[in-house]
């Protein structure tokens, strides 16, 4: 006989089912990556029922969103709560070493916020979109001593692609295992930064 699904008092308090349910559906996103999700295996793991889950999430669309929305919350976090810039790290350095940080401790949710497996999380909702606003404003402000307003957005376009590919590149291992990770990570960073030290005028 099967083991029975711990009842709804184990999985959750009484008027908190959303936030167990995207509890479960994190950690099961952790575990398996974002083509693991499934509202029927979520809810077994809180200890309801399937029809209890859609009360609160109509379709897997609905939890993937919920969760890029919940990655995108605390990257932006992370994002905004960086210690003061010093003489051998600078604001831009510091931000990249959050962001490319933040995806190696979530790497399945980052994979998620950015459409693997559900296009739609990349997307919708708002406080993705907020991320990548907020995440264009630091990087362009960080810039705006070196560029005429004109060149701004490409400069931090250039930015972005770079830490987004770190990051994809460490989160799948394609870093050279015989070379420190914060090591490279820094180094790649510090060597973008100087790609685009360009002078005013």
């Amino acid at each position: 006989m099967p083991p029975r699904p711990p009842s709804c008092s184990d999985g959750y308090h009484h008027g908190d089912l959303r936030n167990a349910l995207l509890k479960a559906a994190r950690k099961l996103l952790e575990e398996r990556g974002p083509s693991s999700l499934a509202l029927r295996e979520i809810a077994r793991r809180v200890g309801v029922s399937a029809p209890s889950a859609y009360h609160h999430f109509p379709n897997l669309d609905a939890i993937a969103v919920a969760l890029a929305e919940q990655g995108a919350a605390e990257m932006a976090e992370r994002l905004t709560a960086l210690p003061r810039p010093s003489v051998n790290k600078s604001r831009l350095l510091r931000i990249g070493e959050a962001y490319v940080a933040f995806a190696r401790a979530n790497p399945a949710l980052y994979r998620l916020m950015f459409g693997e497996g559900f296009p739609i999380a990349s997307r919708s909702g708002q406080a993705v979109r907020n991320l990548r606003k907020r995440a264009r404003d630091t990087i362009k402000s960080a810039l705006a001593h070196r560029f005429p307003e004109a060149d701004l957005s490409i400069a931090g376009l250039f930015l972005w692609s770079v830490v987004h590919g770190l990051a994809l590149l460490v989160i799948d291992d394609q870093i050279n295992p015989e070379e420190d990770a914060d090591d490279t990570v820094l180094r790649v960073l510090q060597l973008s930064g100087k790609a685009l030290v360009r002078p005013r005028g």
